[in-house]
């Protein structure tokens, strides 16, 4: 039995009884006892951090491909991802319930963290958020503080959102995309660049570098 098959059963289990649930319901769903699952994982934060890597690339690689921001109107890109991130929050709601409660519930004693799916989340963000401003030129510096802003206030409104018994995509995606926008736009604006939500932010950049190139504008 390997990392990866305990995780799709531990998954399974999850999407099947809820997000409360037990080390030996995993090792049971993946049919071994639960000692040898202790040996693929040195303990339940490793298992853990295991499930909330699968998820976190998951809901990772709903954002779409780095050039999507940019080749895109903001306001339909940004609606785009969201969507699609609310598609695969979806398949596996109580995955990211557990996520979220072990991050919580570890917070709230003050005992060290079994999965920071908002660190997982970011460390991957940052590093996309990085590319696009170097493919750009755009200055970098702060962005890992927006990248960070924006998956916060994701996680925060994606466990507000499946409060509701039934979570419908369409208001989630309108009310998160105003948010995110607003955070890039500050940055943008931040670096003195005015981008239009309705238009690809390279023909701004591009617009603004033809003026800057223009004989007596600095």
């Amino acid at each position: 039995m390997t990392r990866d098959a305990i995780v799709e059963a531990a998954i399974r289990v999850l999407d099947r009884d809820g997000p409360r649930v037990s080390m030996d319901a995993f090792a049971a769903e993946a049919g071994i006892t639960k000692p040898r699952l202790y040996r693929q994982f040195i303990d339940k934060s490793d298992l853990y951090s295991a499930i909330g890597n699968r998820f976190a690339d998951s809901a990772f690689a709903a954002t779409g491909t780095d050039l999507t921001l940019l080749l895109q109107p903001p306001r339909e890109a940004i609606a785009q991802a969201l969507t699609d991130y609310a598609t695969a929050i979806l398949a596996h709601p109580d995955v990211f319930r557990f996520l979220a409660q072990a991050q919580a519930g570890a917070n709230r004693d003050g005992a060290t963290g079994q999965y920071d799916l908002s660190s997982a989340v970011a460390e991957r963000f940052t590093k996309r958020a990085r590319a696009v401003a170097d493919s750009i030129p755009l200055d970098a510096d702060g962005i890992d503080y927006l990248a960070r802003a924006i998956v916060g206030v994701m996680i925060a409104l994606t466990d507000l959102w499946l409060t509701d018994a039934e979570p419908e995509s369409g208001e989630f995606v309108r009310r998160a995309g105003e948010l995110v926008w607003g955070m890039i736009d500050a940055f943008l604006r931040g670096r003195g660049v005015e981008a239009a939500p309705d238009v690809p932010i390279f023909v701004t950049l591009a617009a603004l570098n033809a003026d800057q190139d223009e004989p007596g504008v600095s």
